[in-house]
Protein backbone atom coordinates (compact mmCIF):
# COMPACT_ATOMS: atom_id res chain seq x y z
CA UNK A 1 0.00 0.00 0.00
CA UNK A 2 2.74 2.76 0.82
CA UNK A 3 4.68 1.42 -2.53
CA UNK A 4 1.93 2.03 -4.59
CA UNK A 5 1.21 5.44 -2.47
CA UNK A 6 4.50 6.85 -3.91
CA UNK A 7 3.72 5.60 -7.47
CA UNK A 8 1.06 8.01 -7.04
CA UNK A 9 3.71 11.21 -6.94
CA UNK A 10 4.16 10.15 -10.08
CA UNK A 11 1.94 11.82 -12.38
CA UNK A 12 2.69 15.63 -10.43
CA UNK A 13 5.69 15.36 -11.82
CA UNK A 14 5.83 13.75 -15.46
CA UNK A 15 2.98 14.64 -17.80
CA UNK A 16 1.51 11.45 -19.76
CA UNK A 17 4.38 9.23 -18.03
CA UNK A 18 6.82 11.23 -20.58
CA UNK A 19 10.63 10.53 -20.62
CA UNK A 20 12.96 13.04 -19.00
CA UNK A 21 15.82 14.15 -21.56
CA UNK A 22 18.98 14.15 -20.59
CA UNK A 23 20.92 17.08 -18.99
CA UNK A 24 23.26 18.59 -21.96
CA UNK A 25 23.90 22.46 -20.74
CA UNK A 26 26.96 23.37 -20.82
CA UNK A 27 26.32 27.00 -19.85
CA UNK A 28 27.73 27.90 -16.25
CA UNK A 29 24.66 30.23 -15.69
CA UNK A 30 22.03 27.84 -16.64
CA UNK A 31 19.77 26.12 -14.06
CA UNK A 32 20.84 22.60 -13.60
CA UNK A 33 17.11 21.59 -14.32
CA UNK A 34 16.77 23.81 -18.01
CA UNK A 35 17.56 20.39 -19.86
CA UNK A 36 14.02 19.12 -17.90
CA UNK A 37 11.67 21.69 -19.70
CA UNK A 38 8.05 18.95 -18.85
CA UNK A 39 9.97 18.13 -15.22
CA UNK A 40 9.91 22.10 -14.58
CA UNK A 41 6.93 22.82 -16.56
CA UNK A 42 4.80 20.29 -14.42
CA UNK A 43 6.43 21.06 -11.12
CA UNK A 44 5.63 24.62 -11.95
CA UNK A 45 1.61 23.78 -12.50
CA UNK A 46 1.26 22.31 -8.94
CA UNK A 47 2.84 25.33 -7.41
CA UNK A 48 6.56 24.99 -6.71
CA UNK A 49 8.60 28.32 -8.70
CA UNK A 50 11.69 25.99 -9.87
CA UNK A 51 13.30 29.42 -11.11
CA UNK A 52 13.71 30.57 -7.29
CA UNK A 53 16.17 27.57 -6.28
CA UNK A 54 18.41 29.24 -8.58
CA UNK A 55 18.17 33.32 -8.75
CA UNK A 56 20.38 35.49 -9.87
CA UNK A 57 23.10 36.84 -6.88
CA UNK A 58 21.36 40.43 -6.99
CA UNK A 59 17.77 39.05 -6.10
CA UNK A 60 19.27 35.74 -4.30
CA UNK A 61 18.02 36.15 -0.94
CA UNK A 62 14.04 37.49 -1.54
CA UNK A 63 13.83 34.79 -4.32
CA UNK A 64 15.01 32.32 -1.65
CA UNK A 65 12.66 32.94 0.75
CA UNK A 66 9.63 33.13 -1.99
CA UNK A 67 10.65 29.93 -3.28
CA UNK A 68 10.73 28.43 -0.15
CA UNK A 69 7.01 30.26 0.92
CA UNK A 70 6.28 28.46 -2.13
CA UNK A 71 7.50 25.17 -1.52
CA UNK A 72 5.82 24.87 2.24
CA UNK A 73 2.35 26.21 0.62
CA UNK A 74 2.64 22.96 -2.27
CA UNK A 75 3.66 20.52 0.13
CA UNK A 76 1.02 21.61 2.93
CA UNK A 77 -1.74 21.36 0.38
CA UNK A 78 -0.43 18.28 -1.28
CA UNK A 79 0.07 16.28 2.07
CA UNK A 80 -3.63 17.36 3.04
CA UNK A 81 -5.41 15.95 0.15
CA UNK A 82 -3.15 13.53 -1.53
CA UNK A 83 -0.87 12.06 -0.08
CA UNK A 84 -1.53 11.14 3.86
CA UNK A 85 -4.79 9.80 2.68
CA UNK A 86 -3.01 6.83 1.12
CA UNK A 87 -0.50 6.30 3.92
CA UNK A 88 -3.34 6.07 6.45
CA UNK A 89 -2.87 2.54 8.60
CA UNK A 90 -6.24 1.47 9.38
CA UNK A 91 -8.87 -2.50 9.26
CA UNK A 92 -9.78 -1.56 5.74
CA UNK A 93 -7.45 -1.19 2.48
CA UNK A 94 -9.54 1.71 1.67
CA UNK A 95 -9.79 4.06 4.73
CA UNK A 96 -8.66 7.85 4.37
CA UNK A 97 -8.06 10.24 6.63
CA UNK A 98 -9.35 7.85 9.37
CA UNK A 99 -12.35 7.56 8.14
CA UNK A 100 -13.65 4.01 7.00
CA UNK A 101 -15.82 3.56 4.41
CA UNK A 102 -19.34 3.78 4.32
CA UNK A 103 -20.54 0.46 3.52
CA UNK A 104 -24.39 0.76 5.35
CA UNK A 105 -25.32 3.12 2.00
CA UNK A 106 -25.35 2.29 -2.11
CA UNK A 107 -22.06 1.54 -2.01
CA UNK A 108 -21.56 -1.81 -4.66
CA UNK A 109 -18.45 -3.96 -4.30
CA UNK A 110 -17.16 -5.57 -7.76
CA UNK A 111 -14.69 -8.04 -7.86
CA UNK A 112 -11.06 -7.73 -8.98
CA UNK A 113 -12.07 -10.11 -12.39
CA UNK A 114 -14.07 -6.74 -13.87
CA UNK A 115 -10.28 -5.38 -14.88
CA UNK A 116 -8.89 -8.59 -16.42
CA UNK A 117 -7.11 -7.95 -19.05
CA UNK A 118 -9.12 -7.33 -22.32
CA UNK A 119 -8.44 -6.96 -25.88
CA UNK A 120 -7.38 -3.24 -25.42
CA UNK A 121 -6.11 -3.33 -22.11
CA UNK A 122 -8.95 -3.29 -19.76
CA UNK A 123 -11.61 -2.71 -22.27
CA UNK A 124 -12.74 -4.18 -25.12
CA UNK A 125 -12.54 -1.08 -27.33
CA UNK A 126 -10.64 2.04 -26.89
CA UNK A 127 -12.25 5.23 -25.69
CA UNK A 128 -14.68 7.21 -28.05
CA UNK A 129 -13.30 9.89 -30.89
CA UNK A 130 -14.70 12.97 -29.56
CA UNK A 131 -14.71 13.37 -25.99
CA UNK A 132 -16.41 15.66 -24.30
CA UNK A 133 -14.80 19.01 -21.97
CA UNK A 134 -12.23 19.46 -24.77
CA UNK A 135 -10.20 16.53 -22.67
CA UNK A 136 -6.70 14.85 -24.52
CA UNK A 137 -8.28 11.68 -25.90
CA UNK A 138 -4.20 10.02 -26.30
CA UNK A 139 -4.18 10.89 -21.96
CA UNK A 140 -8.00 9.57 -21.66
CA UNK A 141 -6.92 5.99 -23.56
CA UNK A 142 -3.88 5.40 -21.34
CA UNK A 143 -6.08 6.51 -17.81
CA UNK A 144 -9.21 4.29 -19.31
CA UNK A 145 -7.55 1.41 -20.46
CA UNK A 146 -4.02 0.52 -19.49
CA UNK A 147 -4.02 1.97 -16.08
CA UNK A 148 -4.48 0.81 -12.74
CA UNK A 149 -3.36 3.11 -10.39
CA UNK A 150 -2.06 6.44 -11.83
CA UNK A 151 -3.85 9.64 -12.54
CA UNK A 152 -4.72 12.67 -14.85
CA UNK A 153 -2.21 15.60 -13.44
CA UNK A 154 -4.09 17.63 -10.45
CA UNK A 155 -6.06 20.15 -11.38
CA UNK A 156 -6.48 18.85 -14.68
CA UNK A 157 -10.14 19.86 -15.07
CA UNK A 158 -9.19 23.63 -14.22
CA UNK A 159 -6.81 23.71 -17.59
CA UNK A 160 -7.90 24.05 -20.69
CA UNK A 161 -10.93 21.87 -20.49
CA UNK A 162 -14.58 23.10 -20.35
CA UNK A 163 -15.68 20.89 -17.51
CA UNK A 164 -16.78 23.64 -15.40
CA UNK A 165 -17.95 26.27 -17.63
CA UNK A 166 -20.37 23.24 -19.08
CA UNK A 167 -21.60 22.06 -15.78
CA UNK A 168 -22.52 25.53 -14.74
CA UNK A 169 -24.55 26.35 -17.93
CA UNK A 170 -26.12 23.03 -17.72
CA UNK A 171 -27.17 23.21 -14.25
CA UNK A 172 -28.36 26.60 -15.16
CA UNK A 173 -30.38 26.15 -18.09
CA UNK A 174 -31.80 22.39 -17.26
CA UNK A 175 -32.51 22.93 -13.18
CA UNK A 176 -31.23 19.12 -13.20
CA UNK A 177 -27.79 17.32 -12.56
CA UNK A 178 -25.79 16.61 -15.19
CA UNK A 179 -24.65 13.19 -16.08
CA UNK A 180 -21.46 12.45 -17.43
CA UNK A 181 -20.83 9.10 -19.63
CA UNK A 182 -18.44 6.41 -19.70
CA UNK A 183 -15.72 7.72 -22.12
CA UNK A 184 -15.57 3.99 -23.48
CA UNK A 185 -19.12 2.72 -23.53
CA UNK A 186 -20.88 6.00 -23.26
CA UNK A 187 -22.99 4.38 -20.40
CA UNK A 188 -23.82 7.00 -17.98
CA UNK A 189 -21.87 6.63 -14.41
CA UNK A 190 -22.47 9.97 -12.46
CA UNK A 191 -24.59 12.49 -11.83
CA UNK A 192 -24.12 15.75 -10.03
CA UNK A 193 -24.67 17.53 -8.31
CA UNK A 194 -27.11 16.08 -6.42
CA UNK A 195 -28.21 16.95 -2.76
CA UNK A 196 -26.19 20.23 -2.89
CA UNK A 197 -25.42 23.31 -4.93
CA UNK A 198 -23.26 23.70 -8.38
CA UNK A 199 -21.06 25.80 -6.26
CA UNK A 200 -20.44 23.01 -3.29
CA UNK A 201 -19.66 20.60 -6.03
CA UNK A 202 -17.21 22.75 -8.08
CA UNK A 203 -15.72 23.70 -4.99
CA UNK A 204 -15.22 20.30 -3.37
CA UNK A 205 -13.59 18.93 -7.38
CA UNK A 206 -11.06 21.90 -6.43
CA UNK A 207 -10.05 21.13 -3.33
CA UNK A 208 -9.14 17.69 -3.98
CA UNK A 209 -7.91 18.38 -7.87
CA UNK A 210 -10.37 16.00 -9.47
CA UNK A 211 -14.18 15.79 -10.01
CA UNK A 212 -15.46 14.70 -6.62
CA UNK A 213 -18.96 12.34 -6.47
CA UNK A 214 -20.82 11.22 -3.41
CA UNK A 215 -22.36 8.46 -3.34
CA UNK A 216 -25.91 9.68 -4.13
CA UNK A 217 -24.33 10.80 -7.54
CA UNK A 218 -23.15 7.51 -8.35
CA UNK A 219 -25.33 5.16 -10.98
CA UNK A 220 -24.53 1.94 -9.29
CA UNK A 221 -25.82 -0.27 -11.93
CA UNK A 222 -22.52 0.81 -14.21
CA UNK A 223 -20.10 1.44 -11.63
CA UNK A 224 -18.13 -0.99 -8.77
CA UNK A 225 -15.70 -0.33 -5.89
CA UNK A 226 -13.12 -2.88 -5.57
CA UNK A 227 -13.03 -3.99 -2.15
CA UNK A 228 -8.84 -4.77 -1.86
CA UNK A 229 -7.79 -1.14 -3.42
CA UNK A 230 -11.05 1.03 -3.40
CA UNK A 231 -10.07 1.82 -7.15
CA UNK A 232 -13.33 2.81 -8.92
CA UNK A 233 -14.70 1.12 -12.05
CA UNK A 234 -16.80 0.39 -14.72
CA UNK A 235 -19.55 -2.18 -14.73
CA UNK A 236 -21.55 -2.08 -17.77
CA UNK A 237 -23.61 -4.90 -19.56
CA UNK A 238 -26.14 -4.12 -22.56
CA UNK A 239 -28.55 -6.12 -24.18
CA UNK A 240 -28.79 -6.29 -28.16
CA UNK A 241 -30.93 -7.75 -30.72
CA UNK A 242 -29.22 -9.81 -33.58
CA UNK A 243 -25.24 -10.31 -33.14
CA UNK A 244 -23.26 -7.14 -32.49
CA UNK A 245 -19.29 -6.80 -33.09
CA UNK A 246 -18.81 -6.91 -29.54
CA UNK A 247 -20.12 -10.32 -28.78
CA UNK A 248 -17.49 -12.26 -26.26
CA UNK A 249 -18.37 -15.61 -27.63
CA UNK A 250 -19.18 -16.16 -31.48
CA UNK A 251 -22.66 -17.72 -31.89
CA UNK A 252 -23.25 -20.07 -35.41
CA UNK A 253 -26.77 -20.01 -36.24
CA UNK A 254 -28.62 -19.79 -39.81
CA UNK A 255 -29.46 -16.26 -40.46
CA UNK A 256 -32.97 -17.24 -39.88
CA UNK A 257 -32.56 -18.57 -36.53
CA UNK A 258 -30.07 -14.58 -35.93
CA UNK A 259 -33.41 -12.67 -36.08
CA UNK A 260 -34.60 -12.92 -32.19
CA UNK A 261 -30.97 -13.48 -30.87
CA UNK A 262 -30.72 -11.11 -27.65
CA UNK A 263 -27.40 -10.92 -27.02
CA UNK A 264 -25.74 -10.19 -23.62
CA UNK A 265 -23.02 -7.85 -24.10
CA UNK A 266 -20.39 -7.08 -21.71
CA UNK A 267 -18.45 -3.65 -21.59
CA UNK A 268 -16.25 -3.08 -18.52
CA UNK A 269 -12.80 -2.25 -17.06
CA UNK A 270 -12.65 1.46 -17.36
CA UNK A 271 -10.58 2.80 -14.65
CA UNK A 272 -12.47 5.95 -13.43
CA UNK A 273 -10.09 6.69 -10.13
CA UNK A 274 -10.75 5.74 -6.12
CA UNK A 275 -13.04 5.87 -3.29
CA UNK A 276 -11.00 8.22 -0.88
CA UNK A 277 -13.72 8.44 2.38
CA UNK A 278 -13.44 11.36 3.99
CA UNK A 279 -15.92 12.61 7.34
CA UNK A 280 -18.54 13.33 4.89
CA UNK A 281 -18.95 9.96 3.93
CA UNK A 282 -17.08 8.37 0.59
CA UNK A 283 -16.02 10.39 -1.89
CA UNK A 284 -15.16 8.95 -5.72
CA UNK A 285 -12.35 10.91 -6.60
CA UNK A 286 -12.67 10.39 -10.73
CA UNK A 287 -10.63 11.52 -13.56
CA UNK A 288 -12.47 13.83 -15.94
CA UNK A 289 -11.26 12.13 -19.27
CA UNK A 290 -13.02 8.69 -17.98
CA UNK A 291 -16.48 10.41 -17.66
CA UNK A 292 -15.98 12.32 -20.37
CA UNK A 293 -17.98 10.52 -23.06
CA UNK A 294 -20.86 11.09 -25.32
CA UNK A 295 -24.21 9.07 -24.51
CA UNK A 296 -24.16 5.56 -26.23
CA UNK A 297 -27.30 6.62 -28.36
CA UNK A 298 -25.10 8.95 -29.81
Amino acid sequence: MIASSFLMLIPLLLNEWGPVQAFTSTSKTASPLAAFPRLTNNINRVGVDIRATFPSEQHAESAREAGVSKRRNFLAKFASVSLFPLLAFGPSPVSARGFGVVENGPLVYGDDSIMSQKEHGTTAVPVQENLRYGVSRKLADKICSFNRVFAEMGGYFEGSTSFEKDVRNLVASTGEPVTFYDSVSGKPLFKAPVGRSVDEFIAESKIHGWPSFRDREVVWSNVRVLRSSGETVSLVSSNFKYMQPLVLVTFVYSFSCLRNLTVLIIQDGTHLGHNLPDQNGNRYCINLVSIAGNPESS
